[in-house]
This record gives structure tokens, C-alpha cells and sequence, in this order.
């Protein structure tokens, strides 16, 4: 059989003769050599109450959906028998400064009451105190008390495409400088309940201790902080996550300077506009956001925007993704001024907005609890008016609110028990009579965009009227 196999290949081999030979795969031992003494281990200890949360990330219930499918990748290393809620974690991190700066993920110190860093000679530890932490973008800066530390080379990300080859080097499950290597699959990628990072999506093999380390390109420059992976079991399925160096390294000097981050803020609400809801609002092509909410007094309610306005640009951005609108904002220095482009009622307009300051906790999201019945209307929908106490909370001078969703086109549209309808295509109603009228006047089969106030947020639903 053997000889009958090499037979069939000397056939087979020269029919390839003039084919292009495959391009060779690429040796990451020089990157490896010249990257490696930077990155170093992070090793925490905690023994508060906050000890042995898990993998699951800072802030995130075992009980969210979220907690399976992203899971920040930093597991608990029990060492010997530790007290009742205590624990060690292990991470990792790149050195930045000779004198002792390392850039780590937020979620790798959160909570620990000693950080130690070891050196990727495995020889030398010290301790490590947190100069700030970002939970915003995952980021951490942290300081030994060291000098003429080997330095990570920095690059840049903006040049990354999908399809180049990536490496990282870390410690997965305590495993210290483990090279793992694949290719960007994407770019600028947007994760639920993270707003301010343009995620590099990667198939670069992460795992738990990974968190914190350097993603590489193949000429030995960092260009993000692995952070975060895809998974349903807390190990490695081929989707991992990095932050770009450029937002690392901005998080990082404020932290280093004033040990906070500042970030832009216009105190309103955005969704995406939709094929439906451009067709709702008249709009031919669906490019920008829609204004959905805006906080009484904020810089967007002073400068005189509107719900229903659909923003077009920012300071001469245009807006290709509802993404862009928050980053952009959230990196304007509070102060300044900013033109905003918008379309409302069909005409362009530029106004002028003085960009806030964003709180350093997030708002609270606040939830509906109805259950008493109205009446069904052509959207299949039952509302009932909302009291003058629930108006107050709802911040809305008048509203509807469904407490019950018909099978079909109604219960796929995604509104919900709970939901409060405060416009029926950019159009406020003062009564639920009105807003029936409105619902009644609308032609069969069309398109109308309910504003509707969820908790704290809003946000525009297109339904079909039947």
C-alpha cells in the first residue's frame, strides 16, 4: 500500500508543477524574542466579598444572559485553603515605561486587595499598586517600584485589516509567556453594554489569565489588549476580543495624570435607522441615528435637539454605524464645541452643541410593572393611559402604556408589555383617543415608528398596521 501511495504522488506532484507554490506561514520566534520580557504576569489576591465572582467580569450577575456568552477571561486560582470568600486571580499585563507602568484589563485588578507583578524571567516579583482602572473600556494602569524594565513596542491599529496575522502572548491558566497566533477576523467591532470600544475581533487561541496581555502584529507591535472572549463553556471557541492600543493608551495617561477618565456627553438616547423607520419618517436613504430621549437640562436639550431628529454627522463625521455617535462624543473634551448635523422633518440643519461631562457611574435603569387592561387597536396592541404617577417617573407629559402584545406581526416587532408609546411617528398625542386616531389614520400595510420610553431609555419601534 505504501509504495502504491508514493507511486500515485509522483504522478499527481508534477500535474502542479506550474501552479504557484502556497506563501509560507509566518515565524513569530523574532516577535516572540523581542515582545516576550515586556509582558509580565498579574497575580491578585482577594479576600472581600467580591472574591470567587468568576469569570463571568465585574458587575455581571450569573443570572444575566450575558454571563455565559461573555465572559472576561480571568479565572479564580484557589492556592492551598483559602479563607471563605477569598481567592487568587491570575492575568496578564505589558509593561509600558522603564520605570514600572503596565497596562493590564480592569476586570483583572477589580477588587483585589494585593496585586503582584512577576517578571516574564520568572525570577524577579513585586508588588503593584493600581494607579486607576476604566471599567468603561476594560482598561487598568498599574505601577511597580522598578527601574530599566524591558519595554513593549507600541503600534497601531488603525491599519489592521481582517485576514493579517495576529499573536498574544499571556498566561492561560497560569501558564506564563504562551504564544498563541491567528488572524484579525474584524475590525471596529461593536459588543453589547460596550459603547466606547471598537473591539478587534480575533481567532487568536485566549483562555482564562489571558486578560490584560498584548495582541502583536507580525512586526512585533503591540496593537491591543486581549479582553474579552466569546463562549458558552468560559474557555476558548475561536471568537476573542482586544482592545485597541490607541484607546488603551488614551485611558491610560488620564489615568496616569489626573487617576480618572473624562469622557464627552450630550444626554441623549440613539438608535439605529432602519430600512422601516426610514420608511416611517419619510427618508429615502437610512444613514445617522434617531434622537429617541433627552435629558431634561442636558448640553443636547440646551443646543435645541429634538426626539425624532436623525443625526446625520458630529464635527463633520459622518455617522456610518450607531456606534460612531457614542465614541465620538464620549471623546470630546467636555467644553468644547461641537456642530452636529441632523434631518428634521425632512430638512438638513447644523446646531451647535457645548459638550458635557459623563458621570463616572452609569444611570440606573429603572423598569415598568403594569398589568391593567385597555383596548386593542389596529397594531394589535392593548395600552391603557398612564396615571399622572407614572407619567412623573416615565418623564413623559403624556403616554400610553401596552399591557398586552397580539401573536404575529405585533409580538415580532420586539414591543412589549410594560413598553409606554409617547409618539406615533414623530408625532406626540394627548389622549389615548388621539392616539388611536393616529394609529386609525394610517393606511394598511404601512409603516409607523412608535417612540417608546423603557425604564430610563427610549427607543423607536417599527410595526406594520394591519
Amino acid at each position: 500500500m505504501r509504495s502504491l501511495v508514493l507511486a500515485f504522488l509522483a504522478v499527481v506532484l508534477p500535474l502542479g508543477a506550474g501552479a504557484q507554490a502556497p506563501a509560507a506561514l509566518p515565524d513569530f520566534t523574532a516577535l516572540v524574542k523581542k515582545q516576550g520580557p515586556a509582558v509580565v504576569n498579574v497575580i491578585t489576591s482577594r479576600t472581600g466579598p467580591e472574591a470567587g465572582a468568576g469569570a463571568g467580569g465585574p458587575g455581571i450577575s450569573p443570572d444575566d444572559p450575558l454571563f455565559e456568552f461573555f465572559r472576561r477571561f480571568m479565572p479564580e486560582m484557589p492556592e492551598g485553603a483559602p479563607p471563605p470568600g477569598g481567592g487568587r486571580g491570575v492575568g496578564s499585563g505589558f509593561i509600558i515605561s522603564k520605570d514600572g507602568y503596565i497596562l493590564t484589563n480592569a476586570h483583572v485588578v477589580s477588587g483585589a486587595d494585593e496585586v503582584t507583578v512577576r517578571l516574564a524571567d520568572a525570577k524577579r516579583e513585586f508588588k503593584a499598586k493600581v494607579i486607576g482602572a476604566d471599567e468603561r473600556t476594560d482598561v487598568a494602569l498599574i505601577k511597580v517600584d522598578a527601574k530599566d524594565l524591558p519595554v513593549a513596542t507600541l503600534g497601531s491599529s488603525k491599519n489592521l485589516e481582517a485576514g493579517q496575522w495576529v499573536a498574544a502572548i499571556g498566561s492561560p491558566f497560569g501558564f506564563e509567556n504562551t504564544v498563541t497566533a491567528g488572524i484579525v477576523s474584524a475590525t471596529q467591532r461593536a459588543l453589547p453594554a460596550e459603547t466606547y470600544v471598537p473591539f478587534i475581533q480575533t481567532d487568536v487561541a485566549v483562555n482564562p489569565g489571558n486578560s490584560g496581555g498584548p495582541l502583536l502584529n507580525l512586526a512585533g507591535e503591540v496593537v491591543g489588549i486581549n479582553s474579552m472572549i466569546y463562549s458558552q463553556t468560559g474557555g476558548y471557541m475561536g471568537v476573542s476580543f482586544a482592545i485597541p492600543i490607541e484607546v488603551a493608551m488614551d485611558v491610560s495617561r488620564q489615568l496616569r495624570e489626573t487617576g480618572k477618565v473624562t469622557r464627552g456627553r450630550l444626554g441623549i438616547g440613539i438608535q439605529r435607522l432602519t430600512k422601516e423607520l426610514a420608511a416611517s419618517f419619510g427618508i429615502d436613504e437610512a444613514r445617522g441615528v434617531v434622537v429617541t430621549n433627552i435629558e431634561p437640562g442636558s448640553p443636547a436639550a440646551k443646543a435645541g435637539l429634538q426626539v425624532g431628529d436623525v443625526i446625520l454627522s458630529y464635527k463633520g463625521d459622518a455617522l456610518k454605524d450607531a456606534n460612531d455617535l457614542p465614541r465620538l462624543v464620549a471623546q470630546t473634551k467636555p467644553g468644547e464645541q461641537a456642530e452636529i448635523g441632523i434631518l428634521r422633518q425632512g430638512k438638513q440643519r447644523t446646531i451647535t452643541a457645548q459638550v458635557g461631562e459623563m458621570p463616572t457611574a452609569p444611570a440606573a435603569q429603572a423598569s415598568a410593572d403594569v398589568t391593567r387592561p385597555g383596548a386593542k387597536n389596529r397594531l394589535g396592541l392593548t395600552v391603557r393611559e398612564l396615571e399622572a404617577a407614572e407619567r412623573k417617573e416615565a418623564g413623559a407629559e403624556f403616554g400610553v402604556v401596552v399591557v398586552g402584545v397580539a401573536p404575529g406581526a405585533a409580538a415580532r416587532s420586539g414591543i412589549r408589555p410594560g413598553d409606554v408609546i409617547v409618539a406615533v411617528n414623530q408625532q406626540r398625542f394627548k389622549s389615548i383617543e388621539e392616539f388611536n386616531e393616529l394609529i386609525a389614520g394610517q393606511e394598511k400595510g404601512s409603516q409607523v415608528a412608535l417612540l417608546v420610553r423603557r425604564g430610563e431609555g427610549a427607543i423607536y419601534v417599527p410595526m406594520q398596521v394591519g
